[in-house]
């Protein structure tokens, strides 16, 4: 087993290693595989994870999971890592990894996003927001380039001294900056502009502005659901896929149906975050809906995240949706359940009440307006948890193009990015119980009863039937039946050579069947075997040959069993 450190982020050579041993010491729990290249041409590496010996992967209902699809959200990776030692290294001691591995399969991309990780964890820290391709524009534009100027390894901010600065130094707290009142008409000062510590290309000495990113991309704005153009949504490439991250992915999950659900974790804001991220919930069939906040309330209980619609409580803008994202897609194109998992939240490490008063959270809008109470509450956690190191005091620096400046503020990459490492174990570590949990709630067949009665000499009447003993239904959604995104199920008498129908077919339809996810405790009602299906064949065969019965549905795989005539 690798010896692995789950309190800091690991290269992309060194994650390689780690997998390609996880993948020589257990053999039949683990195999590596790549999906595909990056931009660059990394390997996108995918771990299946589930017992060979009681059957293949693509037999069996599966999960997916994937992380760090944008480039500096790299504790995800870690994530993953984690819940691959977990799983792998308590197999023999956890009656419930057990029993998840032997009858599911598990999916995990570590880290989808290769290149732009590696562009993040390397010296320079350049943060990008997904891949290292540029997009829109060939080359960079005018404007300040965000950077490390000072060479001290951090990207911080700058203040500047400017009698039309929007920002004052707080009377009691000479760190932190507080806006002007709307009617300080006042010169007197100071008065301060902030900037990201960085560069100006072809500055002309009075005016600043941001230029843009030269990579541009989103990645989680490139899949093919209500996907838009540059102009509507930023980042979103120029076509659905037109990215091999995405693309790869995309290909993956399209060819392996079996995938029941799935999670791609992000940072940052402690959350999970489930679709539409376009649209209310009162577009979800009402089924879905319940069964999404259930799935949530355990998430809440597992993780102490909340769960929460992107609608209605994560909008970037309130007028502004955030289109062509995985979980979107992977709901209303595939009719799975999907989630956004938005790891740590700084704000709430400092015990910052993120619930407004009608229930609803307040992710997004914070960090729009909030009390300056909220910035000392933050300031104190620094100065306690964090030792001093989150927040740098204001230093005096010569900048090359603007003289004299001021850099500090917060080190976004130490502490708001992702967790501190001291605190990076713990705050993963919860999620992947999740993982496990949501994977076992899969449908799963099985066969209930067979029984096999002669008829005649060398004619038998055989009964099967076939069960759903998992807790979602068969088509998973009330969505995917409705929109006919997966086939029914289907029992298969498999006859030797020698043997004939008489009564029967060889493959019959058996719909779907559900499973136990709208029963709710409370006041009962009719609970009929819609679980279940009943098949009857008359045949004619020698004494002694083997008659095979096969179940098997595009969500959960198959299962066989083979039978004696005597």
């Amino acid at each position: 087993m690798p010896s692995l450190n789950f309190n800091r982020f690991y290269r992309y050579a060194e994650l390689t290693d780690i997998l390609q041993r996880f993948d020589r010491e257990f053999p039949h729990l683990c195999a590596l595989t790549s999906i595909g290249k990056s931009y660059e041409g990394r390997d996108i590496w995918l771990v299946t994870l589930t017992n060979t010996e009681t059957g293949g992967d693509t037999d069996k209902p599966a999960f997916w999971v994937d992380a760090n699809i944008h480039a500096t959200e790299v504790s995800p990776s870690t994530c993953a890592l984690y819940a691959i030692h977990k799983f792998l290294s308590e197999y023999n001691t956890s009656a419930q990894i057990k029993h998840t591995l032997d009858s599911r399969a598990l999916y995990i991309v570590p880290r989808m996003n290769p290149d732009g990780a590696e562009m993040y964890l390397d010296e320079r820290r350049r943060a990008v927001r997904s891949s290292t391709r540029p997009y829109p524009l060939p080359e960079e534009l005018d404007g300040l380039h965000e950077g490390d100027v000072d060479g001290d390894g951090r990207v911080l901010l700058m203040r500047i001294k400017d009698p039309n600065g929007p920002w004052k130094v707080h009377p009691d707290e000479p760190r932190l900056l507080i806006p002007r009142e709307p009617d300080d008409l006042s010169t007197a000062g100071p008065y301060y502009r902030v900037l990201p510590e960085g560069m100006i290309r072809n500055y002309d000495g009075v005016t600043l502005k941001i230029a843009p990113r030269l990579e541009g991309l989103d990645l989680n704005r490139n899949f093919p659901i209500e996907w838009a153009v540059e102009s509507e949504q930023k980042g979103a490439g120029p076509y659905p896929t037109s990215e091999p991250e995405v693309r790869a992915v995309v290909q993956f999950i399209v060819d392996h149906p079996n995938i029941t659900g799935g999670i791609s974790f992000h940072t940052y804001s402690g959350v999970y975050l489930r679709p539409y991220g376009t649209r209310p919930d009162d577009d979800f069939p009402a089924e879905d809906l319940w069964t999404y906040q259930d799935i949530g309330k355990a998430a809440t209980r597992m993780t102490g995240y909340p769960a929460v619609s992107v609608f209605h409580e994560f909008k970037y803008h309130p007028k502004q949706t955030i289109k062509g994202v995985f979980d979107d897609w992977m709901y209303d194109h595939l009719g799975v359940y999907a989630w956004t998992c938005e790891l740590w939240n700084p704000l709430g490490q400092a015990g910052i009440e993120m619930k407004k008063p009608d229930g609803r959270y307040q992710f997004i809008e914070w960090y729009r307006d909030h009390p300056v109470e909220d910035d000392l509450k933050l300031l104190k956690w620094n100065d306690e948890a964090l030792q001093g190191k989150g927040f740098v005091p204001w230093y005096s620096f010569q900048h090359p193009q603007l003289g004299e400046v001021e850099l500090g503020g917060w080190d976004e990459a130490y502490c708001w990015r992702n967790p501190p490492p001291h605190l990076l174990e713990k705050e993963i570590a919860p999620h992947a119980e999740f993982i496990l949990w949501h994977t076992a709630i899969s449908p799963c067949l099985s066969f209930r009863e067979i029984l096999v009665e002669p008829v005649s000499e060398g004619a038998y009447h055989i009964t099967a039937v076939v069960e759903n003993t998992g807790w979602l239904s068969t088509s998973i959604t009330t969505r995917a039946t409705e929109k006919k995104l997966v086939r029914p199920c289907e029992v298969e008498l498999l006859l030797p050579e020698g043997a004939s129908l008489v009564s029967g077919l060889r493959k019959s339809e058996i719909g779907h069947l559900a499973g136990r996810a709208l029963k709710k405790a409370g006041l009962y009602s009719a609970d009929p075997t819609d679980d279940r299906a009943k098949l009857e064949w008359v045949l004619r065969a020698p004494r002694g040959s083997q008659i095979t019965i096969m179940a098997a549905g595009p969500r959960v795989g198959r299962i066989k069993t083979t039978i004696g005539l005597q």
